[in-house]
């Protein structure tokens, strides 16, 4: 097997650089591009590998956070939170437009850049998002608001900064935001295949696990730590079923991972050393200060100690080694299995690891008993719309509102025509006449369409007939919005019913594609039923939806 471009995300990491080693060995790599948070983790990981890869491999570094702009991509978090600008423009690209965040987004700019046929990504993605501390600034945002309440002053500036940071550190919109860019930045780049190595959050504990990292128990941070997970199992479990994209498969090491090294040296946490000082005697009185300044102890120096050093899961001592990988307790894998693991996913072999082929495997899927009562359900409710005079048709509880509205221009055709060969022997401006018309007679269509919150624009494009409620167009916080005729005829594409004969010359190029969509010859058996070969001359506004659901807005199971 030989393939171009390998990006490992995390490839500084003890699992990320021990894949990367066992791909740049194994599976005749061209390029090999290791992505890692910091410039020295990029080039220690690079140096190291030149010197193992064998020769015409290029490996190349990158290095920053992919879970930010680009231009934010070597800043630290916590310098961005505290900055006014730089929070605000977090706040859009995280729950702004979604293209104009994607165009910025570092990750999807790597990808593109590099265009890789592999993509293996071992960031710990859960305890990057889940430990910004959304515990935390939940408390720091709910004090300055009682503080209001009581009626003290607190500046706006630090109400500003404590809130919109609760915002920022919510584990879900971030998580959701992060597979989207990602999911489009690996189709529009043609990658193969997406491999994440992820976490279960325990080390395949339970709840009864006994530590944490380092906070008390009970850790609300390290159940949010599995929580968020397992949700992102959950997208790449979407991911997998999206039509287009490359192949998504996920192994969740359910222990320890390591180890880097095992020597005696300078104890540092997040890169700095921690330091050895005297005890001092303090007394107890009312107040217990947790923080006090280390200028007023005596320093002895930086703490030396022998140590096992597990890459992303810290530092250990002996006896804390020892503890966690004991028998019945977190136990113990190493990098080199798992980057195994992985070289053989990536070849194509069934290692029986993969999460999302063992969720494929065991979900329930449609049935035989589905299928057929599917079709007696369709029946009765035919049957109870000759006998209530009622159509039923569409209630808007079936989203985004663009089915409801091509569900009634579909019941509107269907009335007037019957038949799809009689709608595309009309003209575009004979069919606005008639479904105008017969809106005008029949008051109760009217009025049904309307009461679900969708608009019928009338054939001047100027006229518009509506309840109280409009679903479309749906922006947060707003209820008035200024109107243009762009804005009109994207809202009136997105979800209003339009009787203009422009839309319905489009409804005959929709049924001209349906008809041609059939083959002429249908394939004796089973081969020759098809979702298109099924679609009758009759309109059917169900089958057709459905039909557009496929074709237009790309929305079919592939499994």
């Amino acid at each position: 097997m030989s393939d171009g471009t390998f990006l490992i995300l995390g490839g500084g990491g003890l699992v990320g650089y021990q894949v990367a080693h066992r791909i740049a060995t194994d599976l005749d790599p061209r390029r090999i591009v290791i992505a890692s948070l910091t410039e020295p983790e990029v080039t220690r990981a690079v140096d190291g590998l030149r010197e193992l890869a064998p020769d015409g491999v290029e490996i190349v570094g990158e290095w920053g956070d992919v879970f930010v702009r680009n231009e934010f991509a070597e800043i630290p978090r916590i310098d961005l939170l505290e900055d006014d600008d730089c929070r605000e423009a977090l706040f859009d690209d995280l729950l702004g437009p979604f293209d104009a965040a994607y165009r910025r987004s570092r990750l999807a700019r790597l990808i593109d850049q590099y265009r890789p046929e592999v993509v293996v990504d071992a960031v710990n993605t859960a305890t990057a998002i889940s430990y910004q501390d959304a515990h935390t600034s939940a408390i720091l945002a709910e004090r300055d608001i009682e503080a209001l309440i009581a009626g003290r002053e607190v500046p706006p500036p630090v109400i500003a900064h404590d809130v919109e940071t609760l915002i920022l550190s919510l584990s879900v919109p971030q998580l959701i935001r992060h597979v989207l860019v990602l999911e489009r930045a690996l189709r529009e780049s043609g990658t193969r295949m997406y491999l994440k190595i992820g976490t279960t959050g325990t080390g395949g504990m339970g709840l009864n696990i006994p530590y944490t990292h380092s906070e008390d128990k009970p850790s609300a941070k390290l159940m949010t730590k599995t929580a968020v997970a397992f949700a992102h199992t959950g997208l790449l479990f979407l991911m997998a079923r999206t039509p287009g994209g490359p192949i998504v498969k996920e192994i969740k090491p359910g222990a320890l991972i390591g180890y880097a090294d095992v020597a005696t040296r300078v104890v540092r946490q997040r890169g700095t050393a921690l330091q050895l000082h005297r005890a001092r005697e303090d007394s107890l009185h009312q107040t217990l200060s947790l923080r006090a300044d280390a200028s007023e102890f005596g320093l002895i120096g930086d703490l030396v100690l022998p140590i096992v050093d597990t890459g992303e899961n810290g530092l250990f001592t002996k006896g804390e080694f020892e503890a966690i990988t004991a028998p019945g307790q977190m136990e113990f894998v190493t990098p080199e299995e798992i980057a195994h693991l992985c070289t053989e996913e990536i070849r194509g072999a069934q290692t029986g690891r993969d999460v999302i082929a063992g969720i494929d495997a065991t979900i329930l899927a449609p049935s035989y008993r589905g299928g057929f009562l599917r079709g007696r359900a369709l029946q009765d409710l035919e049957a109870l719309e000759a006998e209530s005079g009622a159509r039923s048709v569409a209630l808007g509880m079936l989203g985004p509102p663009e089915l409801s509205k091509v569900l009634w221009e579909a019941e509107l055709l269907s009335l007037c025509y019957e038949t799809i060969p009689a709608v595309l022997e009309a003209s575009p401006d004979e069919i606005s006449k008639s479904v105008t018309a017969l809106l005008e007679d029949r008051s109760d269509l009217r009025d049904m369409v309307v009461s679900i919150g969708t608009p019928i624009l009338m054939p001047d494009g100027m006229t518009l007939l509506r309840g109280p409620l409009i679903r479309i167009p749906e922006i947060p916080g707003e209820t008035e919005l200024d109107l243009t005729g762009d804005d009109r005829d994207r809202w009136a594409a997105k979800g209003w019913v339009d009787l203009r004969s422009g839309n319905m010359e489009r409804w005959q190029l929709r049924m001209k594609a349906m008809r041609a969509s059939r083959p002429g010859r249908a394939q004796p058996g089973s081969a020759g039923v098809t979702p298109e070969s099924t679609i009758a001359e009759r309109i059917d506004p169900g089958a057709t939806a459905a039909w557009i659901l496929k074709h237009e807005m790309d929305g079919w199971r592939t499994k």
